[in-house]
C-alpha cells in the first residue's frame, strides 16, 4: 500500500454536505462532488457561462490541473486535500469586488481554527498560512476568476485548495504545510468544507448588505487583524518582472496593499524576515 493510500481520507459525503449548507433564503443552492477534475475553477466558470446560479459549489476529490496566481499550475493527490470552487454574483460597485477573494481567505482561517485548532492567518491577498518561527507554512491557496459573459450579471468563481492530510513528503514545495503536518490528524473534510461555506456565507451576506463596503460590514477590520503581511518588510514581485521592496503599511477600502507610497492590486508577496 502506498503512502498516499495511507494518508487519504474518507470520500466526501455530498448529501450530508448539501443538507448542512443549503437552506431556504441562504446563499448556497447546490453542492456537486466529482471524483476528478482538471480545475474546479475552470469547470465552474464554464457552468457560470451556461447560467449556473449564485451559490453553486463544485468540489473534487482529485484535482489534476489546478490553477494558482500568476499562471502557476499544481496537482493534488486524491482525497488528501479540500479542493473546491464557489460561484457568486454580487451586485456591488465594481471597485469593491476585490474583497471576494480575501473573504474566502477569512472564511478558511476561521474554519481551520475552529475545526482543526490550527491558528491560521493570511498573507496578502489571500494565502492561508500557519505562522512559524523559521518560516510560515502555506496551508491553502485561493484564486478568484470573473465571468463577464452575461453583461447584466457578473459571475465570480472563487477556488481554494486546502492541504488536509498530506505528509511532509507529499507537499509540493518546501514552504507548504498541511493540517496533518501541523499536528491536526483525523480532520473531517465534510466538517471543514461545511464550516468554510458557513463562514463565507456569513461574511458575504454582511458585505453585500452594505453594498460591498468592507469597512461598514466589518470585513476590512477582520482582515487587517489576521493578515501577517501588514507591518512587515516585504518583497513584491510585480507583473513584468519588476520588484518592489518596502514595508506593508495597510490594506485600503478596495483590498489593495499599501507599500510605502505604492498601492498594489496584484503581486506575489514575500515576507522578509530580519537578517534575510
Amino acid at each position: 500500500m502506498t503512502s498516499e493510500a495511507h494518508t487519504a481520507l474518507l470520500p466526501l459525503n455530498q448529501t450530508a454536505i448539501a443538507a448542512s449548507v443549503i437552506r431556504p433564503g441562504g446563499l448556497w443552492r447546490s453542492v456537486d462532488v466529482v471524483p476528478e477534475a482538471g480545475s474546479t475553477n475552470t469547470d465552474l466558470i464554464a457552468r457560470s457561462k451556461e447560467g449556473a446560479p449564485e451559490g453553486t459549489v463544485l468540489v473534487t476529490e482529485h484535482q489534476t490541473a489546478g490553477k494558482g496566481r500568476l499562471g502557476r499550475g499544481f496537482t493534488t493527490p486524491a482525497r488528501v486535500a479540500l479542493t473546491f470552487s464557489v460561484l457568486v454574483r454580487p451586485s456591488v460597485p465594481s471597485d469593491r469586488l476585490g474583497w471576494v477573494s480575501p473573504m474566502m481567505g477569512l472564511a478558511a482561517v476561521a474554519a481551520v481554527r475552529e475545526v482543526a485548532g490550527v491558528k491560521a492567518a493570511l498573507k496578502w491577498p489571500n494565502d492561508v498560512l500557519v505562522p512559524g518561527e523559521e518560516r510560515d507554512g502555506k496551508l491553502a491557496g485561493i484564486l478568484a476568476e470573473a465571468d463577464f459573459s452575461d453583461a447584466d450579471q457578473l459571475g465570480i468563481v472563487v477556488g481554494m485548495g486546502l492541504n488536509v492530510a498530506q505528509t511532509r513528503e507529499q507537499l509540493p514545495v518546501e514552504n507548504a504545510t498541511s493540517l496533518r503536518a501541523e499536528g491536526a490528524s483525523g480532520i473531517s473534510r465534510d466538517e471543514l468544507l461545511t464550516t468554510v461555506l458557513a463562514e463565507f456565507e456569513e461574511r458575504y451576506a454582511a458585505w453585500t448588505a452594505s453594498a460591498g463596503d468592507a469597512e461598514v460590514s466589518g470585513l476590512a477590520a477582520e482582515y487587517r487583524d489576521v493578515c501577517l503581511t501588514l507591518g512587515r518588510p516585504v518583497r513584491v514581485h510585480l507583473p513584468g518582472d519588476r520588484l518592489l521592496e518596502g514595508t506593508a503599511t495597510g490594506v485600503d477600502t478596495q483590498a489593495r496593499l499599501l507599500v510605502g507610497e505604492r498601492v498594489l492590486s496584484a503581486g506575489d508577496v514575500v515576507h522578509v524576515r530580519p537578517g534575510r
